[in-house]
C-alpha cells in the first residue's frame, strides 16, 4: 500500500512542475503558478515520507510495478487548461480524499499505525492541493466567460472525456465540499 503512494506521489510531483511548464507561455497569474510549485514541494515531502517507511519496511520503491493512470491524465491534459485542472486536482487528487481514510483505518487494522499516521497526515495535505484546482477552475471559467450556472456541466464534461473512469465511490462527500468540490458535479458521472 505505501509502495503504489509512493506511486502516486513521485507521479504527482512530476505533474505540478509539468502543469507550471505546460502553461508557462500563457502568462497566468504568478499565483498560479506558485501555488503548484507549493504542490509539488508539498509531494516531494510525502514521497520522502513513503520512502522513509519503505526502508523502514525493508522495501524500497520499484520492488513492485506500479500504473500510469494519473500520468496519462497528464499527459492528454497537456495543452488545455481546465480540462488540467479537472482530471489531476479535481478528479485524481480528490480520489485521495477518498481513499485515505479507508487507508488509514486498513493500515491501523493490519497493525501498522506508523504507515496509517502517514497516510492520515497525506491525506489531509492533499485538501489544499484539490482546493487549488477548484478554485482555478473557476477563475479560467471566469476569464472564459462561462457562466456560474454552466461550471458544474463544463466539469462533467471534461471530467467524462478525460477520466470518466476515476470517478467512483464511495465519496468523502463532506470532505470533497469542505474543498468547494460540490457532490452535484461529480454524482451524476460517478460509476
Amino acid at each position: 500500500m505505501i509502495h503504489n503512494l509512493a506511486h502516486i506521489e513521485l507521479n504527482a510531483i512530476d505533474l505540478a512542475w509539468d502543469t507550471v511548464v505546460s502553461f508557462s507561455e500563457r502568462k497566468l497569474p504568478a499565483s498560479f503558478y506558485l501555488d503548484f510549485l507549493r504542490i509539488a514541494d508539498d509531494e516531494s515531502r510525502h514521497l520522502r515520507w513513503c520512502l522513509q517507511r519503505l526502508s523502514e519496511l525493508d522495501s524500497f520503491y520499484g520492488v513492485i510495478p506500479a500504473h500510469n493512470l494519473l500520468w496519462e491524465a497528464g499527459k492528454a491534459t497537456r495543452t488545455d487548461l481546465l480540462a488540467r485542472l479537472v482530471a489531476i486536482p479535481m478528479v485524481q487528487e480528490a480520489r485521495g480524499l477518498d481513499a485515505g481514510p479507508r487507508l488509514v483505518n486498513k493500515l491501523k487494522g493490519a497493525g501498522d499505525p506508523r504507515s496509517a499516521g502517514i497516510v492520515q497526515q497525506i491525506a489531509l495535505e492533499e485538501r489544499a492541493h484539490v482546493a487549488v484546482g477548484v478554485y482555478w477552475f473557476h477563475y479560467f471559467c471566469q476569464i472564459e466567460e462561462i457562466p456560474e450556472e454552466r461550471i458544474p456541466e463544463v466539469f462533467q464534461e471534461i471530467a467524462t472525456k478525460y477520466c470518466k473512469d476515476m470517478i467512483r465511490g464511495p465519496f468523502e462527500t463532506e470532505t470533497r465540499e469542505l474543498v468547494g468540490l460540490m457532490a452535484t458535479w461529480y454524482n451524476v458521472i460517478a460509476l
